[in-house]
């Protein structure tokens, strides 16, 4: 970056710290924040524990937002002064270390910017996953394994807790399909972007003539609900019915009638959970995936795009979102973005993030084109 405008940098960022703030709201979350900084003291709080989670979250979600701000904003402002006392004093080294830090506030700024994008009735909340196997037989059945790694790997990168409600393993290798939650805020804004058919090109290790193979593997990314979420499911709406856990698991989850698969009759959407040992814990879980879907379902129906909140896809040709090929060559391609990616393996083991901001603002820049 030799022969860097440090003035001219600073000002852009600077600016874009200012839009920033004006989208944050940062006097109304400061007021929040002294709000439920008061909720959190009162004496019986946890009296009502769903509450005093949902306030505790919530506070900790707006003060590491306002950190992160001030923190960045300070750091732009340590910048400018390093830059003017080393081009008063003419210090070369100190120049090349602002330069450096020049690059790295740059794209936090780029990554906080990307929050001011999820700002939809749901972004801020944390995100149901369903994978489901699609075309291909058992390649894409162990795709779909490997792409559910690939999403708990990014969500262990970032400290994300997952929790997996339900995993059906395919008969040779890999997944039918899993669903498991990511308990982060805009977990939901940030993954749903991801909605869609994904498809795979390699040559197969199931394939004894070491053919190449396509498979698919579908995507479905759906929020997670609050107790202000108003979705009422009538007893007689649903079918329940429980079976034996399958694949790897403890002794007490594989031998008893634990699994609960519940069934929504009218829209005949189904939810699978086997993750507790207790049958009434499985439901329990399997109700709160299935409140969430019915709602984006809901809301989906009533804007008229369900692809856009729900990603009901296929998994076959034609609707794949992201192609990952590794044979002949090796990139991961966004078709939608047209970012790729040269690793495969970084991706595969959590690298996503360049993916998601590019698609968070793919999707802001078709928005914007929808309204116009």
């Amino acid at each position: 970056m030799a022969g860097t405008d440090f003035d001219a940098e600073i000002k852009t960022l600077q600016a874009t710290m200012g839009t920033i703030g004006q989208v944050l709201d940062l006097d109304g979350m400061r007021s929040e924040i002294a709000d439920l900084s008061e909720q959190v003291a009162a004496p019986d709080l946890w009296d009502d524990q769903d509450n005093a989670t949902r306030v505790t979250g919530r506070l900790s979600t707006l003060q590491g937002e306002l950190d992160k701000f001030t923190g960045l904003d300070s750091r732009i402002g340590d910048l400018a002064l390093m830059v003017e006392m080393a081009q008063e004093e003419g210090d070369a080294d100190t120049l090349a270390d602002s330069e450096r830090e020049l690059v790295r506030i740059k794209k936090s700024v780029e990554s906080l910017e990307i929050r001011t994008l999820l700002n939809g009735e749901y972004d801020v909340r944390e995100a149901l996953v369903t994978i489901r196997s699609g075309a291909g037989g058992v390649d894409a059945a162990d795709f779909a394994e490997t792409l559910m790694r690939m999403y708990t790997r990014w969500a262990e990168q970032h400290k994300y807790p997952v929790e997996v409600y339900e995993t059906s393993y395919a008969e040779e290798a890999g997944l039918k399909s899993a669903t498991f939650a990511i308990h982060a805020p805009y977990a939901y804004g940030t993954l749903s972007v991801e909605a869609g058919t994904h498809r795979l090109v390699r040559i197969s290790p199931f394939d004894n003539q070491g053919r190449r193979q396509t498979s698919f593997a579908a995507v479905e990314v759906v929020p997670v609900l609050e107790q202000t979420d108003e979705i009422d499911v009538p007893d007689e709406e649903i079918r329940v019915d429980v079976y034996r856990s399958g694949g790897p698991g403890g002794q007490s989850v594989n031998t008893t009638d634990s699994a609960v698969r519940l069934t929504h009759i009218p829209t005949g959407t189904v939810v699978s959970c086997q993750n507790e040992k207790s049958q009434l814990q499985n439901k329990a879980s399997a109700m709160v995936v299935l409140k969430a879907k019915l709602l984006a379902l809901k809301k989906a129906e009533e804007k008229a795009h369900l692809d856009g909140l729900r990603g009901d896809v296929q998994a076959s040709w034609g609707d794949q979102m992201r192609n990952y090929v590794l044979n002949p060559y090796q990139v991961v391609k966004d078709l939608r973005t047209g970012y790729e990616s040269g690793n495969p393996s970084a991706v595969f083991d959590g690298d996503l993030d360049p993916f998601l901001e590019a698609g968070i603002r793919w999707r802001r820049g078709a928005e914007k084109a929808e309204s116009n």
